[in-house]
């Protein structure tokens, strides 16, 4: 939705295609999480806001302002959420805390 929100649906169609398409996957990914676990699909949205964030240097549109900004805001939402969601996750706190708070 956000490229015809944002007016750049007809100008920058590499940026108009991620957006639909990554979108149109964090859609279902929603939909079907609740046949997934719940860590895994948390790691797919997390890897979906990281794409996100970045698709516009990978993919040449980071030049243009609204699409760009919009793309790596949005990532960094997914990213945020996901990672809050994982934090909250008592496997992935024991391990984190395992690995990095004990000596």
């Amino acid at each position: 939705m956000s490229p015809w929100i944002c007016g750049y649906a007809d100008d920058e169609h590499l940026a108009t295609g991620n957006a639909a398409f990554m979108g149109i996957a964090l859609a279902l990914g929603s939909h079907f999480e609740v046949a997934l676990d719940t860590e895994f699909a948390q790691w797919l949205n997390l890897a979906a806001g990281t794409w996100l964030a970045a698709a516009p240097f990978f993919l040449g549109f980071a030049t243009a302002a609204v699409p760009g900004i919009n793309s790596i805001a949005v990532g960094t939402l997914v990213m945020a959420l996901a990672a809050s969601a994982l934090s909250l996750d008592k496997q992935i706190e024991k391990w984190w805390h395992k690995q990095f708070v004990e000596d």
